[in-house]
């Protein structure tokens, strides 16, 4: 039994057979249904487009570098939307407004995301020198420095609802979804390096496939922990030691980054993510309301640009030398 138990998952099966065989009747017999369908904005749209080149720039990086990047990249997006199906159901906590493409009630470039959000932090973690069985939790650190910024403008503007209002906690964001994210990808970076330090077809055929079972065994454990476990009054009193103890263990290893090469996409996801947040949130003014969302928003982005220096100079001064760093 995984939490639920085998009722449950024969329940999402069925769901998922009438979501499947409702929109091929459609297909068959209405055009899609396109007369149920509603457009996203413009908000929405531009939010999938940036997700993808985001999704572009990985699958160009995992081409050039054999077949388990490739297995890596596509599993991350496989795992993103299980993950996001199973905590949907499992906690009913959350729900996503209408995108362009859906898997039942997920937006596919949110599966897609997770993928690259996981694919670019590992590409970052593993040119620094931190010891390889902690670049899991720097990797769930690096993905915190995206979404402080990007739950409190999604929801003012409607990508997602988690139904506290805008006050709740943090901004609107219940501080469970912070320790969400960072099991999320620290589960995945580590069920994919459990086995892709074997040599042969193991360490190249078998690590993705570790990644989606150990994270998703452990997003639910974790799910259900700070959900059903821990009473809420005491939630804060979780979460923070565990992100801040993650933040103290890295600290304490003193690492260097951009110790090997580091291609330009781990600074691409999360500038193109900051970058959209910012605009989108100036022009719609959410960004604004209240104004710390925007200061919180710069500071992300400062902190991102610090950590990302010798890409940004590569980018846009000059070649940093990596033996130096």
């Amino acid at each position: 039994m995984l939490l639920w138990g085998w009722p449950r998952w024969q329940a999402i099966g069925w769901e998922f057979s009438q979501y499947f065989f409702t929109g091929l009747q459609n297909l068959l017999t209405r055009g899609v249904g396109l007369h149920d369908y509603k457009m996203p904005n413009t908000y929405f749209i531009l939010f999938e487009i940036i997700i993808y080149i985001q999704f572009a720039l990985c699958l160009r990086h995992a081409l050039k570098h054999g077949t388990s990047n490739l297995l890596k990249l596509f599993a991350g997006t496989a795992f993103g939307v299980l993950l996001e199906l199973a905590t949907i159901r499992q906690l009913n906590a959350y729900q996503y407004g209408q995108f362009m493409l859906m898997v039942l009630d997920v937006p596919l470039c949110i599966g897609v995301a997770w993928s690259c959000i996981i694919y670019a932090v590992m590409e970052f973690s593993d040119g620094s020198s931190l010891p390889y069985w902690t670049r899991p939790i720097l990797d769930g650190l690096l993905a915190l420095n995206i979404d402080l910024a990007l739950d409190t403008v999604a929801i003012r503007l409607g990508f997602w609802d988690w139904g506290q209002g805008l006050k709740f906690q943090y901004f609107g964001v219940p501080y469970a979804n912070f320790w969400a994210w960072f099991w999320v990808v620290s589960s995945f970076s580590l069920g994919y390096r459990l086995v892709a330090v074997r040599k042969g077809w193991i360490g190249m055929w078998l690590p993705s496939l570790s990644a989606i079972i150990v994270g998703l065994v452990w997003i639910l454990f974790t799910n259900a922990f700070i959900t059903f476990i821990v009473p809420f009054d005491y939630h804060t009193l979780t979460i923070a030691p565990v992100l801040f103890g993650a933040l103290f263990v890295v600290i304490v290893s003193r690492p260097s980054f951009y110790q090997t090469k580091v291609d330009s996409l781990a600074f691409w996801v999360p500038f193109l993510t900051h970058f959209y947040l910012l605009a989108a949130g100036l022009v719609s003014g959410v960004i604004l309301d209240p104004p710390a969302l925007l200061w919180i928003a710069l500071s992300m982005v400062i902190l991102a640009a610090v950590l990302h220096k010798p890409s940004i100079q590569n980018i846009f001064i000059k070649k940093p030398n990596f033996s130096n760093q």
